[in-house]
């Protein structure tokens, strides 16, 4: 019986070793030029990622070495391996400015990780306090994947700009829903069901296209609430 309660605290950790696993994958992809697999095999990274910490809290297996392990797992995973996409699909066309981009990507993605470790017991469970770094991967990739698609290699610059946009906003106080604990009432529950049977028909048909565009608007809400309550406060002032 003990060796059964000690075998599966294995669980949760051996998820988050794949999810190490399948980023490595992805960066060996990328530098082979397949930026198609290492684009998808980050967003399999992140199905990896969210079952460790579900798995850990269904099994009552939660523990400080999972959490600091699943932070290493997601430098690897949601850092390197998108910012090394990034650097062999267009960065290294760029010179330093590839390099640098691709290295502040990783480095502000660590800083994220270190504050929500350090802030998780103080924070609303239902907002992030910056953009999380899994998100900014998959906005990364997906949209590498939408340039690739359509042949719009000549203006990779923008790619750049991108991924230096989400690197800033990994470190900054945007607040963006972390949809842990939302509870819906019955009404909500079934027009909730409809709605994402529809978005995921959508995304059957335009994997890429939806998958960059829902990717993009969950960046643009954190810049775009903040502005909302700035104006707000601006207008109470002023009565």
């Amino acid at each position: 019986m003990k060796r059964n309660i000690k075998l599966i605290y294995l669980l949760p950790n051996l998820f988050t070793a794949s999810s190490i696993f399948i980023g490595v994958l992805s960066i060996v992809e990328a530098s082979k030029g397949d930026f198609n697999s290492a684009s998808w095999l980050i967003l399999l990274a992140l199905v990896f990622d969210g079952l460790d910490g579900r798995v850990a809290r269904m099994t009552n297996t939660t523990s400080q070495f999972g959490v600091e392990f699943d932070s290493l797992a997601d430098v690897i995973s949601f850092g390197i391996a998108p910012a090394m996409l990034l650097y062999f699909f267009t960065g290294n066309e760029f010179g330093r400015f590839g390099i640098l981009v691709s290295a502040l990507y990783v480095i502000f993605g660590a800083i994220r990780l270190a504050r929500f470790n350090i802030c998780t017991a103080k924070a609303d469970p239902n907002v992030f306090i910056g953009l999380p770094i899994p998100t900014a991967a998959i906005f990364i990739s997906m949209w590498i994947l939408l340039f690739d698609q359509y042949t719009l290699e000549q203006y990779s610059i923008v790619l750049l700009f991108l991924a230096l946009g989400v690197a800033i906003l990994m470190v900054s106080n945007f607040r963006y829903p972390s949809f842990k604990k939302i509870q819906l009432d019955r009404p909500m529950v079934f027009k909730t069901m409809i709605a994402l049977v529809l978005i995921i028909s959508l995304l059957y048909l335009f994997s890429v296209e939806g998958f960059a565009l829902i990717i993009l608007a969950y960046v643009l809400y954190g810049p775009i609430r903040a502005l909302r309550t700035l104006n707000l406060r601006k207008i109470k002032i002023r009565k």
